[in-house]
């Protein structure tokens, strides 16, 4: 009966594995999201300080 528990524990530890791996790619993707929103916004704030400072 000890083999059960034993595949019991890795299957859980394996599970945990997983959930930390998918946990981490979650808020790398988070970054990224966040890195090219803020990069976007500044983007826009720069090509509109030019349109307007070249404006006639």
């Amino acid at each position: 009966m000890s083999e059960p528990e034993e595949t019991g524990r890795e299957t859980d530890a394996s599970l945990e594995k997983r959930r930390l791996a998918q946990e981490t790619k979650n808020e790398r993707q988070v970054w990224y999201f966040l890195a090219y929103f803020l990069f976007g916004i500044h983007f826009v704030a720069f090509v509109m300080i030019y349109a307007v400072r070249h404006a006639h």
